[in-house]
């Protein structure tokens, strides 16, 4: 399954608060979000029944999660609930001290 998410911010600010989303998947799914340097991550957990494997790159005005397919029936969801996040982490009308990391 791949994501592509297009956006407006600096490279900087939409680090940042990919890093706010980590923190938040962390505190309050239990997945982790581990970088391995600074435009790319890997994303490992479960969410209800879903097996969540992947990655996050970002290039200039781009993130891209490529990871596991869930399968026919939670594909949508968990496309909707990325998709959701991406659009409110990385809304420039939104600050980052604003963003929910628990």
């Amino acid at each position: 399954m791949r994501i592509d998410y297009s956006h407006r911010l600096t490279q900087d600010d939409a680090r940042e608060r990919l890093k706010a989303l980590g923190e938040y998947l962390q505190n309050h799914h239990g997945i982790n979000v581990t970088w391995s340097d600074a435009d790319h991550a890997r994303v490992t957990g479960r969410y209800l029944i879903v097996a969540i494997d992947g990655t996050v790159s970002m290039e200039n005005g781009l993130v891209v999660f490529e990871g596991k397919d869930p399968g026919f029936l939670w594909r949508g969801k968990a496309k909707d609930y990325l998709q959701e996040k991406l659009k409110k982490y990385l809304d420039p009308a939104v600050t980052l001290d604003s963003l929910p990391r628990r």
